[in-house]
């Protein structure tokens, strides 16, 4: 075991950027190589560390920026043995890397979130009676594993959406129930595999937060962020003070906080919400990592989703991210590629306080995430005009 990783066996050992250990600058890893674990790369890499990345694909987008890039799959036990004798820490950018792969490392090396963290958000089941724990309101559900618990579901539930109990994003695992008919017949197109019925409830507006918790306890927020979906994939992000009532605010803050707290959670961690017609606020789901609703923070806030990843990781000091400026963030879709022609970025970018971030996706497709364009500016009414003008140059619905 090298220097630098004897210093890193105990979690929440400070990691200081630029140090050398045995003629090594500190190296800190990512399982995934998808855009997230990309800026994760580069935010680490800004701040004076080396990175490793761990993913199979030979062109992901965080591997082609990485120091090291090892292409093994997840469960490979000579790739996780290389990752954890390259890095003194380890953390992951997307919730369906194993977490048995996460208790591996984490025998050996401190890693943020653990595999307990992120088992529980992988599965809707025990996600849903985490919240239940801490007390957070969400839509009523059952869990449904059997031909039993599928007949034995209350009429109350329906409308409702069944979803996979796993592997689900973006929308994918998702089916919309009217009646009994259409649930027993949504739960055989999914192959009867274990799922939750939620209850439709009338929603009036989406929001996420996300939260930075350290080895020690302490938390930070970024701003709430006002969200809109289309077809199951975040599209807009609106981030400024008048985005929500402050009090529903201040509620969706605390209960993201709540929820971090008993996870006992290290890491960056998104919680997705729905504001509710009446105005109540009940808690979607966990996402284990950086959020696509929180990249408008590279450029709007003093301290990014990316940084504070590699801050918790790291045990360097958390403090509370400034806004600097009014934001909105658009979804760059592999839909905008029309006949692989690259949309008209030299139009979009002279438009005033736009951002432009490309993944390094060496190929477009309907749906893919290919980057996002965050607009900052002085003032609301200028964010938002400009916003809408980028949406009409790109072909993008407006909000």
């Amino acid at each position: 075991m090298s220097s630098q990783n004897t210093l890193a066996a105990s979690a929440g050992a400070r990691l200081l950027p630029g140090n050398h250990f045995g003629g090594q600058q500190t190296t800190l890893g990512v399982m995934g190589g998808g855009q997230l674990g990309r800026m994760f790369v580069q935010a680490a890499q800004a701040m004076g560390y080396f990175t490793a990345v761990l993913d199979p694909d030979p062109a992901s987008p965080a591997g082609l920026v990485s120091h090291f890039h090892i292409q093994t799959d997840y469960l490979d036990e000579q790739g996780l043995a290389q990752l954890m004798q390259r890095c003194a820490a380890i953390t992951t950018e997307f919730e369906n890397v194993p977490a048995a792969a996460l208790l591996t490392l984490g025998a050996a090396r401190p890693v943020a979130p653990g595999a307990q963290a992120v088992a529980i958000a992988q599965d809707r089941a025990r996600e849903k009676s985490h919240f239940v724990r801490c007390g957070v309101p969400c839509a009523p559900y059952a869990e449904i594993q059997t031909v039993e618990q599928l007949t034995a579901v209350s009429d109350d539930l329906l409308p409702g959406i069944l979803k996979t109990a796993r592997l689900g994003y973006d929308g994918k695992g998702q089916v919309r129930v009217a009646d009994r008919a259409e649930l027993a017949s949504a739960w055989e197109t999914l192959k009867s595999t274990p799922c939750v019925l939620e209850k439709m409830l009338p929603l009036e507006a989406e929001c996420s937060v996300i939260v930075a918790r350290g080895w020690d306890g302490s938390c930070v927020n970024l701003p709430v962020q006002l969200n809109l979906h289309r077809d199951g994939i975040l599209a807009v992000t609106q981030v400024y003070e008048q985005n929500l009532p402050p009090a529903l605010a201040r509620q969706a803050v605390a209960a993201a906080n709540s929820i971090a707290n008993e996870l006992h959670y290290v890491g960056v961690l998104c919680v997705e919400f729905f504001v509710l017609e009446d105005g109540s606020l009940v808690v979607n789901e966990i996402a284990p990592r950086p959020h696509n609703s929180g990249h408008y923070s590279l450029d709007a806030c003093d301290l990014s989703q990316f940084e504070l990843q590699v801050r918790t990781l790291a045990g360097l000091p958390l403090v509370q991210p400034r806004q600097h400026s009014p934001a909105i963030m658009l979804n760059l879709l592999g839909d905008l590629w029309v006949n692989d022609a690259a949309p008209p970025w030299d139009q979009v970018l002279a438009l005033p306080g736009t951002h432009l971030h490309l993944y390094g996706k060496l190929q477009a497709r309907p749906g893919r995430k290919m980057g996002h364009l965050t607009v900052t500016g002085a003032s609301v009414a200028e964010v938002r005009a400009t916003a809408l003008a980028a949406c009409a140059l790109l072909g993008i619905a407006p909000f």
